[in-house]
């Protein structure tokens, strides 16, 4: 019998893919797995799949309305006539179509509905979720000359490519946890030697192990194990997972983009000008596909990619070498969606991101992000973060209104944005809890409240902690100038 010492040790060895994929499956996500291989078993009977598919989600209302919204939905609906059952969709559509909404749909709600999970946990599977399903958007473009049932293939194995990596983190345990910990404080060097010494085998193993133990299909196990085969399939994958993974890092490395972009140009046979354009026509119809599928919290992470091309376009190499100084590309990209985001009253989420994208790569900021008044109007509390260090500020970044936030607390009953140079600065700092104090950039910061019909909601936040730059008069007004806009969108969509 183990002694409790010797038990705790074993508990902290790393397992293998083997342990992991058997407890995803059983444990973590048991009711997708079961969606995933009923599914599987009815492709395979040509003669009642049909009409044992409808009957097989009859029993889940709420998987039935996503099923029948995305088969009504511009992307897959291309007449006039509603389809109102499951089984007149597959009919309609193909039965290959409508199973791969089906799990599409199942593996939306059951990651999103996961349970007992850290914020910062959550927030790393919800951003995740996004990149995976803006690849399989991807990959279903670069196909878009291929038939049909071809392109239904690659986007659920896109969709599944980094299926490890999503039941991982949706555990929901002391060691996803301590890795997100890890990953947060890791280089881009040792990420992977750090997941393998954690789980004791690499993310990339463990979707080949849930591939084969639910049966998910020749083409995703060939993907996973097969990267650089040739045929268009496997290769759109491949880019798709590339181009996902590029376009919504937090600041975007251009010289890999314009790789990306050209690399996945030539595979499709157009100019990475003209597949630019196919990006943003993609990741426009990925945001409305996420809502058919009951899936806005997904909005919040899906790629902003009106600045990003336009700043490809521009071809602005220093200040993505340098990620410190103003880029007028993106200002005035994300300046013109704001103004378009007042006129078609676009979701609050939606707005937040185009303000702080702009913010973040127009203004040239280290990181910024929104913190929102709490209901009796006391403190300050961060709801979204940008850039450096953005989950500490997002944990931490609490501000009190009262004397120790005193030039928050004058931005918000004045209704006036702050430029706090390093001189103001000093003064601010002895008021500020200590805790708070040490997360300010002592060079100085940028503040603005977010005015909604003449009401403070909250104040946006930028500095540049890394770069140590001074701020200017420029950066000021350019920041300003973005939060206002955010203020006339979020008074627009609330009317």
């Amino acid at each position: 019998m183990n002694s409790p010492s010797n038990s705790k040790q074993n508990q902290n060895q790393p397992r293998g893919a083997d342990y992991w994929t058997k407890r995803i499956s059983n444990q973590e996500i048991p009711a997708l797995c079961s969606t995933v291989r009923e599914l599987e078993k009815l492709a395979k009977d040509d003669v009642s799949s049909l009409a044992k598919l409808g009957q097989s989600v009859m029993h889940d209302n709420a998987l039935t309305s996503r099923i029948l919204r995305v088969a009504n939905s511009a992307i897959y609906n291309k007449g006039n006539n509603q389809v109102s059952t499951v089984s007149r969709a597959a009919v309609v559509l193909g039965f290959d179509t409508i199973r791969n909404i089906c799990i599409t749909a199942k593996m939306l709600s059951s990651l999103l509905e996961t349970k007992n999970l850290t914020e910062d946990v959550y927030q790393r599977l919800l951003k995740l979720m996004a990149q995976s399903f803006q690849a399989a958007m991807f990959a279903r473009m670069m196909l878009d000359d291929h038939d049909e049932s071809l392109r239904e293939e690659a986007f659920i194995a896109s969709l599944l490519y980094r299926i490890g990596e999503v039941g991982f983190w949706s555990v929901g345990d002391i060691q996803s946890e301590r890795l997100d910990k890890q990953l947060k404080m890791a280089d881009a060097e040792s990420v992977r030697a750090t997941i393998n010494a954690e789980l004791g085998t690499s993310f990339n193993q463990l979707s080949q192990g849930i591939a084969r133990n639910w049966g998910l299909g020749e083409l995703l196990v060939k993907s996973l194990t097969r990267p650089d085969e040739r045929t268009p399939e496997i290769r759109s994958i491949y880019m798709a997972d590339q181009l996902a993974d590029v376009i919504m890092a937090d600041r975007l490395d251009l010289p890999k983009f314009k790789k990306v972009m050209q690399q996945s140009g030539e595979l499709v046979g157009v100019s990475s000008e003209e597949f630019a354009q196919k990006v943003l026509q993609c990741s426009e119809q990925t945001q409305k596909l996420a809502h058919a599928y009951g899936a806005g919290d997904l909005a919040e992470f899906l790629p902003n990619a009106q600045a990003r091309i336009e700043a490809f376009a521009a071809d602005d190499a220093e200040y993505f070498q340098q990620g410190n100084l103003p880029n007028l590309t993106i200002q005035l990209a994300q300046i013109r969606l704001l103004t378009e985001a007042i006129i078609t009253k676009t979701d609050f989420n939606t707005v937040t991101m185009q303000t702080l994208e702009g913010i973040l790569n127009g203004v040239g900021m280290d990181r910024c992000g929104l913190l929102l008044l709490s209901p009796n109007r006391k403190q300050l509390e961060p709801r979204v973060m940008y850039g450096e260090d953005k989950e500490l500020l997002k944990r931490s970044l609490v501000i009190l209104l009262d004397e120790s936030g005193a030039v928050f607390t004058q931005s918000v009953r004045l209704k006036q944005a702050q430029l706090v140079d390093k001189l103001a600065l000093e003064s601010c700092l002895t008021l500020l809890p200590e805790a708070v104090a040490e997360l300010i950039d002592k060079q100085g910061f940028m503040i603005a409240p977010l005015v909604v019909e003449d009401k403070v909601l909250g104040v946006f936040y930028a500095d540049r902690i890394v770069s140590q730059q001074m701020l200017t008069e420029q950066d000021f007004q350019g920041f300003c100038h973005l939060v206002q806009l955010a203020g006339l969108s979020f008074a627009t969509s609330m009317k």
